[in-house]
């Protein structure tokens, strides 16, 4: 008889959001988990920004210009967020699920190479350097932490996006590494409905059932409000 799948909490934030509150919030809720705290899918996009890996070198942010560059406390280099690229950090109990840390990479790749087989891209991933691959070029980043048995941060997958800020860099500290995304390799033009996809395929490889939740968080409350109204001229 199979075990019933554990159900995920899928929180989709509107809008687009500042790194770091969302990071703060990320760290405040693995802290505070228990045993019974239910996992939680948190989608969203976000405003420009660097973040470097604890494992990252400086000299691969090349020219960052305006866009800030934030040292954060997940695996890898220097990767770019911005909007048009859907951020998906899986807060997973490891222990509850019954997977390594290398077993949840390899399916978290596994879940982006089966999203754009639905529109007939093939993907690969590579020995030693996390991601997802079209040819040469690299879709989709991974960086992850584990705290407390618990993984956060997590995927970015390129969708529609200006990917001009990656040239200010060396992409996951590989100088001269090319980077494309969903809509040039014949994908669709809506982050949401690629979203959509990949949360059912993230689902299924970590063997858990999407329940839709409020994206409603004191840290983030304040940022996903909706749009003030323009002042009186």
């Amino acid at each position: 008889m199979e075990t019933a799948a554990l159900p995920v909490l899928v929180r989709r934030f509107p809008g687009v959001l500042p790194y770091e509150p969302v990071w703060r919030a990320m760290q405040a809720f693995t802290d505070a988990r228990t045993e019974a705290t239910a996992d939680e899918f948190w989608s969203l996009q976000h405003e420009p920004v660097f973040t470097l890996g604890q494992a990252g070198k400086r000299e691969h942010v090349l020219a960052p210009g305006d866009i800030p560059v934030v040292p954060v406390d997940r695996g890898g280099q220097v990767t770019y967020h911005g909007p048009g690229q859907i951020v998906v950090y899986p807060l997973v109990d490891l222990r509850r699920a019954g997977l390594g840390v290398r077993e949840l990479v390899h399916r978290i790749e596994q879940a982006i190479i089966d999203t754009l087989d639905h529109w007939n891209i093939v993907a690969a991933r590579r020995d030693g350097a996390p991601g997802v691959y079209v040819g040469a070029a690299k879709v989709a980043a991974l960086g992850l932490r584990i705290r407390r048995g618990a993984s956060f941060h997590g995927l970015a997958f390129n969708a529609a996006m200006d990917l001009e800020p990656f040239h200010r860099i060396n992409p996951c500290g590989y100088e001269g590494l090319a980077v494309t995304q969903v809509l040039d390799l014949g994908g669709p033009s809506s982050p949401a409905a690629l979203e959509s996809v990949l949360i059912d395929h993230l689902c299924a490889q970590l063997g858990l059932r999407a329940q839709p939740a409020d994206p409603v968080l004191p840290a983030l409350a304040p940022r996903v409000a909706a749009p003030r109204a323009p002042r009186p001229s």
